[in-house]
């Protein structure tokens, strides 16, 4: 392994640190979800600064300006913010508390409770008729500037104050699952019977809770008040031995849940600040929540490199040479699978219609956005029989069945590209 090479040991998502590790960079089109650069760099670097030779590979292969980057807050970096606009370029990404100044989250809030700022509100139609409120929230100006090259450089960002419901709700029924859990299981400890453990003594006890109370993260939750009493207890007599009464001590736990602090806690879920220096006029409040949604291309691109269809991981190869090898060689693979699967829906769209015949044991059920994992199982039957005779040999290939025959005409291919691997059975290929 070479020093300062691609395969280094460094924190591992897959809980494998005694491996080394590699990091994948990746930056797709949307709403293609086309990979326009994929980087394999060692798996000891940070996560913040890969963004930036990354956005300068796309901005150098498009020679455009003015490109849009949509992130999660690894690229929220105040250097990959400040790369971006001064590149005349366009960010939009979640900022992490580190790039908050103190206290600016809670000002930004109390505005909000106060009633002293009016929210904005984002809509989306699950159903024609029926809108749907999925986020809402209000924005600020935040002046920024750099100084490069002796010159001063500033520009604005926008800071979007932003509380997404869905979100929201599904962190607070968590949340209150983890008390109640924690709760129900800290009361647990007082119960007496065969198997429980007798907690005689109340730093026992206390441990003992604390670490449910730490497993489920809810320390700020839980009053938790200890006691300790003389018990006794009958022992019954046995052969030679009389009857007779035993005295114990007995330590328990009341768990009280701290409604206030839940609440108050209940009450910041789901809000975040995001930030962009694409105008108003470009991008309004609804249309950034709307297009972070869709950064979820990323997460998809990188899910089908690591996992199926491609198989990244696990990665069985010793040399740097290899191993960036092999991420590029998949990199070209994905492409093709991304390109497979927006042609076959762009063409379902545009004739509206949709596919059936792709899911086993339900061949009636119909998609108008059929995944390129599925259009290729459709083909997983396709077999070249080859028979061997004494003065000639014989190949039989399997006709197309009429869902085959549908997925290539959505691709805009003839279904000769198939036929012709084999137009008369018995002459050779």
């Amino acid at each position: 392994m070479s020093e300062g090479g691609v395969l280094q040991f460094g924190p591992s998502k897959d809980h494998r640190p005694d491996v080394p590790q590699v990091k994948v960079m990746q930056a797709v089109v949307d709403p293609l979800g086309m990979p326009l650069a994929t980087d394999g760099v060692s798996g000891e670097r940070a996560d913040a600064p890969l963004s930036i030779p990354c956005i300068a590979r796309v901005q150098h292969s498009l020679g455009r300006n003015g490109l849009w980057f949509v992130g999660d807050c690894k690229m929220a970096a105040h250097d990959t913010r400040t790369c971006i606009a001064l590149a005349g370029a366009y960010s939009l990404c979640p900022l992490p508390q580190v790039q908050l100044a103190e206290g600016e989250l809670d000002e930004a809030l109390e505005r909000v409770w106060s009633g002293e700022q009016a929210l904005t509100s984002g809509l989306r139609e699950p159903q024609p008729g029926k809108p749907a409120l999925i986020a809402q929230g209000y924005e600020r100006e935040v002046p920024m500037s750099v100084e490069v090259d002796g010159k001063r450089q500033e520009w604005t960002e926008r800071r979007l104050v932003v509380h997404s419901v869905r979100h929201a709700r599904a962190a607070e029924a968590a949340r209150r699952s983890r008390v109640a859990k924690a709760k129900g299981q800290v009361e647990a400890l007082n119960r007496r019977g065969r198997g429980r453990q007798r907690f005689a003594d109340v730093e026992m006890l206390r441990q003992a809770a604390n670490e449910i109370v730490q497993r489920h993260r809810v320390e700020a939750f839980l009053w938790l008040r200890y006691d300790h009493y003389p018990t006794t207890r009958q022992v019954r007599a046995y052969r030679d031995r009389p009857a007779y009464v035993k005295e114990d001590r007995q330590a328990t736990v009341e768990a009280r849940v701290d409604e206030e602090a839940l609440e108050v806690a209940v009450r910041r879920l789901g809000w975040r600040v995001y930030s962009t220096n694409q105008p108003l006029e470009q991008l309004s409040l609804e249309q950034a929540v709307l297009a972070y949604r869709r950064a979820s291309l990323v997460e998809r691109s990188l899910g089908r490199l690591k996992g199926r269809p491609l198989s990244l991981r696990p990665m069985y190869v010793q040399r740097d040479d290899y191993a960036t090898g092999l991420i590029r060689l998949l990199s070209i693979a994905l492409r093709v699978l991304t390109l497979l699967e927006c042609v076959v829906r762009r063409q379902l769209a545009a004739d509206g219609a949709t596919l059936a015949g792709l899911y086993a044991g339900n061949v009636k059920r119909e998609t108008a956005r059929p995944t390129a994992e599925r259009l290729l199982e459709a083909f997983q039957e396709v077999t070249l029989t080859v028979v061997e005779g004494v003065h000639r040999v014989y190949r039989y290939l399997t006709a197309l069945s009429p869902l085959q025959e549908r997925i290539l005409e959505l691709l805009g291919f003839s279904s000769r590209v198939y036929t012709r691997l084999c137009m008369v059975s018995h002459e050779p290929l």
